[in-house]
């Protein structure tokens, strides 16, 4: 039996990325505690909220496999959040700078009606150029990555910083790990090749 997918996330890098695939699915914000608890790992932290962002659409979306996915960015084992603003954009750059830096990805996907979930990790390595001020400045300029962990698009311009990428699936590093996704979903008989394992979205 076949069920809608929705996607656990307000994130447009997310949308963009799973609509590669060519399934039809919707999307919501779930409402979650990003808090990391204390002592807390960036793989641990990564996996949980991804299995969380899932689980709180169940309830509204009771008969659907949902997709939850976190994204946690680690330096020298200190966890990089979403800068928010140019001035910590800068800072998170220049501690980057010459560095490696880990990307957890939390990926988790829910069948809302059997209560089914599969859940795993996927990690990219990125190793940074040492940047010069005036070169982050302006790259934070140009790019103004204020929503991105890491202070960087790596789609964009962002690849201008790194000197070498390490990873099995690059989506990873942008917020949703494909290959794994689709491995997960074929857990639940869903085939990107084969519309007729996913349900039709209905029209809004």
């Amino acid at each position: 039996m076949s069920h809608p997918l929705m996607l656990a996330s307000g994130s447009p890098y997310r949308r963009t990325l799973l609509q590669q695939l060519g399934l039809p699915f919707q999307h919501a914000s779930p409402q979650t505690d990003e808090t990391p608890r204390a002592g807390e790992p960036a793989d641990a932290l990564s996996l949980r909220l991804a299995s969380e962002k899932a689980q709180a659409l169940a309830t509204s979306y009771p008969k659907a496999l949902i997709i939850g996915s976190d994204q946690v960015a680690s330096c020298n084992s200190k966890i990089l959040g979403k800068p928010g603003s140019q001035q910590r954009a800068i800072e998170q750059l220049q501690t980057c700078s010459g560095q490696k830096v880990v990307f957890h990805t939390g990926l988790s996907v829910l069948n809302s009606e059997s209560g089914e979930q599969l859940s795993g990790t996927e990690t990219f390595t990125v190793y940074f150029r040492d940047l010069s001020h005036k070169q982050i400045e302006r790259y934070v300029a140009l790019e103004q990555p204020y929503d991105c962990a890491g202070s960087f698009r790596v789609e964009g311009l962002g690849i201008v910083l790194f000197e070498k990428l390490e990873g099995s699936d690059i989506n990873t590093l942008v917020g949703l790990p494909l290959i794994r996704l689709v491995s997960m979903l074929a857990n639940f008989g869903v085939d990107p090749l084969d519309p007729r394992t996913v349900t039709p979205v209905a029209a809004s």
